[in-house]
């Protein structure tokens, strides 16, 4: 292991609150995701080379940006924003790209889990936690 190059983790500011730094992470996690997951539709529908090398790219990425997201956060409370984030974003894919019709219900609901998100990413340890 001696000879392979070794990234360094990503630093954000130091003077950034931890929600500031937590959501960042969530949010880089969930675009880089989305982009990966967007390169697999592509390379299933068209079997192109490029988006096979796009989907492998951004999956060495999200190791990456994960890996220097855990500096600032709690994995449980990072994953979880990721995910949800992530979600969202496929929900608004289906929507624009590929024309799938999601209900109200099915948006309600999205919303519930965001301000669910928000309180957790605010609140880590708990609201009467100190």
């Amino acid at each position: 292991m001696d000879g392979l190059p070794v990234l360094p983790l990503i630093k954000l500011p130091s003077s950034w609150p931890t929600v500031v730094t937590a959501t960042v992470a969530m949010l880089g996690l969930a675009l880089i995701d989305l982009a990966c997951a967007f390169a697999a539709k592509q390379w299933v529908t068209t079997r192109s080379g490029s988006a096979l090398t796009v989907g492998l790219v951004t999956a060495l990425m999200l190791f990456w940006v994960f890996a220097s997201a855990l500096q600032y956060a709690e994995m449980a409370v990072v994953t979880l924003g990721w995910i949800v984030l992530l979600q969202v974003g496929v929900l608004l894919l289906d929507e624009l790209k590929y024309g799938v019709h999601h209900p109200p219900r099915t948006w309600a609901v999205v919303v519930m889990v965001m301000i669910a998100q928000g309180y957790l990413v605010c609140f880590p340890g708990g609201a009467g936690a100190g």
